[in-house]
């Protein structure tokens, strides 16, 4: 689960990048990269380790 959730992370920073240099996506990819920082920053204050 680890691995996955690092590649939905580096997907969507992607995707914010690609969004911002051909202004495609408008708000919402924006709002998907807020949920996905949420979740990262909340299991590094909890200190779950996947296997």
């Amino acid at each position: 689960m680890g691995q996955f959730l690092w590649f939905i992370i580096v997907a969507l920073i992607a995707f914010w990048v690609l969004g911002l240099v051909f202004k495609i996506g408008g708000g919402l990819i924006h709002i998907v990269l807020i949920i996905a920082g949420i979740i990262f920053i909340f299991q590094l204050i909890t200190g779950r380790r996947a296997n």
